[in-house]
């Protein structure tokens, strides 16, 4: 049976369609779920590939905070299939990835060009859950997506999101041509930090990653040295001027745990910066005579640079991008969303996952 939904569409959408809900931590069912409509600003788009992403596990396989219900996935990449009424910018049949949510524009750090700061910005907390991808269709606003450049894959246009991401972490880094840069966790944030890198014609690059399947990686993405965190240098507080032998300019932290970032402080050489980029609920102590004394510098990395997904896709679209590499071999559907949460938190499995909503 089919129905239409409001706005224009290029023919009918079904009524109904199957999307992967969460109900607790570690449960999530195949559920037909009704197909949403445009509103006037919105667009609905037929899903081709969603990745899973770190904060997917915390929320879906740990239980961070996401209420029961709720349809996740925010890495997305999909063909627009019907369009609100005040849409004129897009049609029906475009391929498009979801971007970066429309921030307020007036607020001084948006008009610093530092969108990720809004101070008009939804608490990530607090704010409201709207169903994200993990679903044969998703309703977005036709403002925060984006248009794929022309020979972009669908499926490596997917990876725009944490790309988008990891440019960021590079752009408060400050990290040039020259400079050394250790990269903490070789995930998919690592990962594609490290592919970005090298991109960016940064070569000497380390990768720190207690997993063998995510060193392989990170050496075939081009890192220079991949070592265990294991095997790096910390320092008692009565020593706060010590340098590691390894010690880089910038050191990017994807990973988000409390000993890896408090392994990661040790590694930044004098005048040199941590840019915090995984999230965790452990929280590190860092000695402040370490910082005083080599003037380092520690800081944060939250979502996107402005114009990073343009960035991330045209960066995705460029000749020699491991794009095929930093992903996992197929895809999943639905169903398989729970054993890759899995494998993806144990390590098991090294690249980005590839959800296709359609495939059975």
């Amino acid at each position: 049976m089919s129905g239409s939904p409001g706005g224009a569409n290029g023919g009918s959408l079904p009524d109904v369609m199957s999307a992967a809900v969460y109900q607790s931590p570690g449960v999530v069912t195949v559920e037909e779920r009704p197909v949403p409509g445009p509103g006037s600003d919105q667009v609905v788009v037929r899903v081709h590939a969603c990745g899973i992403c770190g904060s997917d596990i915390h929320q879906l396989r740990d239980g961070w905070g996401l209420p029961k219900g709720v349809v996740a996935g925010h890495e997305w990449s999909g063909t627009i299939v019907a369009v609100g009424d005040e849409v004129t910018n897009w049609s029906v049949g475009e391929l498009v990835v979801g971007g970066a949510s429309p921030k307020c524009g007036t607020c001084r750090r948006c008009l610093e060009g530092k969108p990720s700061q809004c101070e008009n910005r939804h608490s990530m907390s607090t704010g409201e859950h709207t169903d994200g991808a993990f679903a044969e269709y998703i309703v977005a606003r036709a403002a925060g997506v984006v248009r794929l450049p022309e020979g972009l894959s669908p499926r490596h246009a997917a990876l725009a999101e944490p790309l988008s991401v990891a440019l960021h972490g590079i752009t408060r880094s400050g990290a040039t041509p020259g400079d050394s840069v250790m990269v903490f966790g070789a995930g998919p944030i690592g990962a594609l930090s490290i592919a970005a890198l090298r991109a960016m014609d940064i070569t000497d690059v380390t990768a720190v990653e207690p997993n063998e399947n995510r060193r392989r990686l990170a050496a075939e993405l081009g890192a220079k040295e991949v070592v265990d965190p294991a095997d790096l240098e910390v320092f008692p507080s009565w020593e706060p001027e010590r340098q590691s032998a390894r010690a880089a300019h910038v050191v990017l932290e994807c990973s988000g745990h409390r000993a890896a970032l408090e392994t990661a402080f040790c590694q930044v050489r004098r005048g040199g910066i941590l840019v915090m980029v995984g999230a965790g609920i452990d929280h590190p102590t860092f000695d402040i005579n370490r910082m005083i004394l080599n003037e380092l510098t520690v800081t944060g990395s939250f979502i996107y640079d402005l114009g990073g997904f343009e960035h991330a896709l045209d960066l995705l679209a460029s000749d020699g991008f491991p794009a095929e590499q930093l992903i996992e071999p197929g895809t999943i559907g639905l169903g398989g969303i729970v054993d890759a949460l899995e494998g993806l938190a144990v390590g098991r499995i090294a690249g980005k996952v590839m959800v296709a909503p359609e495939a059975r």
